[in-house]
């Protein structure tokens, strides 16, 4: 029965109908009667110290459960600092939903104090977005929101609602009959014709290849890819998104392709002739060179997003829909295989590579990165949700530290976006209260998003924060030494005194310096009932190997130097 209520309690009511349990937020001017309001409806906010802060948090909640993540903001400032998370979603294919107010709907062109066009602005890196100006269009808009950042291909959706949207009062009644769209009906239809090319390829291939992408988590896929993996006897190949929808302990997962990938995936891909790309968008640090990609193989896309397919590379067979769907059907009708000579000759490339498979790395004296990712693993037994910002450490990370689990890397793949893992930690607490949690970032990309600290302390959350600290921006430093004539231009940086930063935000800090004390701080870090931050004093001039440089061939890697006084074969 309708009732008599204001667009601002319109709005929360809708989110609560949508399964909203917390939201992350920002108040201002324009969203003052929203505000208002919250105090009627059972929804947590959470206090964010920067609007930034509120679109990672919400992506790394919705990346931690698979459910969407929703922030607020206000208008003009509030909703353009929500930019670069919205675009770290979608390229990320991250289901979000951005609420953001907007001036009076009479003032809308006139230069008003906090008036910004943000549905203009916000047009290239959200899946859709809508303007509200009437109270009446709230409860509509927010519903196809939800519907369109879950549906087909994720993503996030901005709503901006005016002012007196929000103030107005209106007859209201839930409206729950299915969402119906004109021009969008994000269903698919398996082609019979394409699947049985794809069968035909994968029966005459005796070298093939899987390559397992964020898709695979997305599409909820993870067993269905294993049975096939299985029956199948093929390897698998991890792109960094993917990294979990596959265990890493399992003899057939060979670890991560790409740019930082392992040498003997890399290898492998160059030598294999069919490649099976699951939810996966050949992005470029995945394939190198495109002219001298994997031209021995024929190629199977299966892919949610038509746009993808035959955008970066041309494949043979492309299959257009919900991968796990997909799947169930291959893995019914395909046939058992045997690819152990295959399998044998990968292993073979393997070699000495093959010591990040053991539970230790050589101690020389120096606290390298590599050993601080790789004894995190060891003492969490793999089992914690960890969130990475962009660059080295997050290389590192995905290379010693192992991932057995379903969603439990959170990081920013095709942004790079600094600045996510503390923000985007603190989502994927709010998101798995009872899992152990650990933000994983470099010196300078903490500092982009260090006030969120406070958010910790006012929220009173756990999460363990790991700043990987050499001194210099890292990745930047690393392509100046091998590019550049190691000439270091804006990328030594002096930072405060983290431990000294955790206290004054009300938190405990720790510093390390050596490999020997590692297990004793993540012990002590895992017992403090608070979050903590601790200050890994690493090797400063260390870089990441293998690596092929931006636009070479996937096989022409650079290889760690033998005078390097870390583990000489581990990345060969």
């Amino acid at each position: 029965m309708a009732k008599k209520v204001k667009g601002a309690d319109v709005l929360w009511d809708v989110l609560i109908r949508q399964g909203v349990e917390v939201v992350f937020g920002y108040p201002g001017g324009a969203t003052l009667p929203s505000y208002d309001a919250l105090h009627r409806h059972r929804i947590h906010h959470v206090l964010v110290r920067h609007e930034q802060g509120a679109a990672h948090m919400a992506d790394g909640f919705s990346r931690a459960t698979g459910k969407v993540g929703v922030a607020f903001a206000t208008s003009g400032p509030g909703a353009t600092n929500l930019v670069t998370g919205l675009a770290t979603a979608m390229m990320d294919s991250v289901p979000m939903v951005a609420v953001t107010g907007q001036v009076n709907s009479h003032l809308i062109g006139s230069d008003a104090f906090q008036e910004t066009d943000v549905t203009g602005i916000t047009l290239p890196v959200t899946k859709h977005n809508f303007l509200v100006t009437k109270a009446q269009e709230i409860m509509p808009t927010l519903r196809k929101a939800f519907y369109i950042a879950q549906s087909g291909r994720p993503g996030p959706v901005l709503v901006d609602i005016t002012k007196d949207a929000q103030a107005a009062e209106i007859e209201y009644e839930y409206d729950d009959r299915p969402i119906r769209l004109s021009g969008y009906r994000p269903s698919y239809k398996i082609d019979k014709v394409e699947l049985q090319r794809a069968l035909e390829l994968i029966e005459k291939a005796e070298r093939p290849l899987i390559l397992a992408g964020h898709g695979v988590i997305r599409s909820g896929a993870s067993k269905i890819l294993q049975q096939f993996v299985e029956f199948t006897n093929t390897p698998v190949a991890m792109t960094l998104l993917g990294l979990g929808a596959f265990p890493a302990s399992h003899p057939l997962n060979l670890g991560m392709m790409g740019m930082h990938g392992e040498a003997w995936v890399n290898q492998a891909i160059q030598e294999a002739d069919l490649l099976l790309a699951f939810g996966m968008r050949f992005d470029d640090r995945v394939t190198g060179n495109l002219k001298t990609y994997a031209t021995k193989a024929r190629k199977i896309h299966i892919e949610i997003d038509p746009s993808e397919i035959n955008k970066n590379v041309k494949v043979d067979v492309g299959i257009v829909g919900d991968l796990r769907e997909v799947l169930e059907v291959l893995t019914a009708q395909v046939s058992a295989g045997d690819h152990g000579e295959w399998i044998e000759h990968i292993d073979e490339m393997k070699g000495s590579s093959a010591v990040r498979d053991i539970q230790s790395l050589p101690d020389n004296g120096h606290l390298y990165a590599a050993h601080v990712i790789n004894d995190l693993w060891r003492y969490t037994h793999g089992k914690s949700v960890v969130v990475t910002d962009v660059g080295q450490h997050q290389m590192w990370e995905a290379q010693y530290y192992k991932h057995d689990y379903l969603r439990g890397l959170i990081t920013s793949g095709g942004l790079g976006t600094m600045g996510f893992a503390l923000p985007a930690a603190i989502g994927a607490k709010f998101g798995r209260p009872q899992d152990e949690v650990w933000a994983i970032a470099g010196d300078g990309g903490f500092q982009m998003t260090a006030c969120e600290l406070s958010t910790i302390a006012q929220e009173g959350i756990k999460v363990n924060v790991a700043i990987i600290n050499n001194g210099f921006l890292g990745m930047v430093r690393q392509w100046q030494e091998m590019f550049y004539d190691k000439n270091y231009s804006a990328t030594p940086m002096r930072s405060p005194d983290f431990v000294k930063l955790a206290d004054a935000h009300g938190l405990p800090g720790l510093r390390v310096t050596k490999r020997s004390e590692m297990q004793d701080a993540v012990a002590w870090a895992q017992a403090q009932p608070q979050s903590v931050v601790i200050d890994f004093r690493v090797e400063q001039e260390d870089s990441v190997y293998p690596m092929v440089p931006a636009g070479a061939d996937l096989h022409n890697m650079i290889r760690r130097p033998m005078a390097n006084p870390i583990v000489e074969t581990a990345e060969d």
